[in-house]
């Protein structure tokens, strides 16, 4: 096995998705799923080419000891799956209503999904690393919300490229007041950035201008590499001079794929920006790639069973 040159950070759960279209609460019977986005990120990582280490929490319980086969089917490191043998997996019910979008409702209160402790990762590992990323639902709470600002501080202290996906659900955070310091704090140990216009909407002074603007601000936060999702509109992104790749500025169009289900999309499309990256890539290229790996997620129902080999994603952009 290659050994791993990034960690991804943050939660492994399940995804329950309704076997029949329409409102959650008119649904019988639910299909389980693996899922959450840094260990969909993880999988996408791994099949295209190089797995990186998961660093999450799972309970021992069957959502877990299925979410660590799974994992190690996938070929990811199970160095830093840790199991909590007196709390519970978290599970997330996964709406698929045809008259509205996808909604998510998320069931983590006193998980192990929600219970990782800081100091975690030793810096021995995060020297060896060139990259590590983590999410922002797991900064919704104690012990995780400082267990993940902590990892990032001390991965960006050890040379690594830290990148962060706000992934901001209010619904999710017990005091929504912490919402925007603790952003401000995530931001600020950034180095790459993968978000859209909505997500950090109440930091931006104009969330609805211009996406260059929107980047630009973005960048004073900390981040030197942002990278502005747009659904069928394509992918902006824009890098300082302060970025390896950079500077340097990338509007991509959306790869041309039926799309059937898009719960997973953006972490895929971080899993191929990132490996884009790390292997020297230019920011135009790496977002010209991971737009292609985020389409190909689209085509089948899931988060983790779409996922695409390199293969397929160069057959897609020819």
């Amino acid at each position: 096995m290659t050994t791993p040159d990034a960690l991804v950070a943050g939660e492994a759960l399940i995804d329950m998705f309704p076997t029949t279209s329409g409102r959650l609460a008119a649904v019988d019977t639910f299909e389980r799923r693996a899922g959450g986005a840094p260990a969909n990120l993880a999988v996408a990582m791994a099949r295209l080419g190089t797995a990186p280490y998961l660093w999450t929490k799972l309970g021992d319980d069957p959502f877990g000891t299925h979410l660590e086969d799974v994992l190690t089917e996938q070929g990811v490191p199970d160095r830093f799956l840790e199991i909590d043998p007196s709390r519970k997996t978290a599970h997330t019910l996964v709406g698929d209503d045809p008259d509205a979008d996808q909604s998510f409702v998320f069931y983590k209160e006193e998980t192990a999904t929600m219970a990782m402790e800081p100091e975690t990762v030793p810096d021995e590992v995060l020297a060896d690393l060139s990259w590590v990323h983590f999410g922002g639902v797991m900064l919704c709470e104690e012990p995780a919300r400082t267990a993940m600002l902590d990892l990032a501080k001390r991965a960006k202290a050890a040379g690594c490229t830290v990148s962060f996906d706000p992934n901001t659900r209010e619904d999710l955070w017990p005091d929504p007041e912490k919402i925007g310091p603790t952003m401000r704090d995530a931001l600020a140990l950034a180095d790459v950035i993968k978000t859209d216009r909505e997500d950090l909407a109440s930091l931006l002074s104009d969330p609805d201008g211009a996406i260059s603007a929107v980047a630009e601000e973005l960048t004073t936060f900390g981040p030197h590499t942002v990278l502005l999702t747009q659904g069928e509109a394509g992918t902006y992104a824009l890098a300082t001079e302060s970025a390896p790749w950079g500077p340097a500025v990338a509007d991509e169009p959306a790869a041309d794929v039926e799309a059937v289900d898009t719960t997973g999309a953006g972490d895929a499309f971080t899993a191929g920006a990132i490996r884009s990256l790390i292997d020297g890539e230019s920011l135009e290229a790496a977002v010209e790639f991971a737009n292609a790996v985020g389409a190909l997620t689209t085509t089948e129902v899931g988060a983790m069973a779409p996922l695409p080999t390199r293969a397929d994603v160069e057959q897609l952009l020819g």
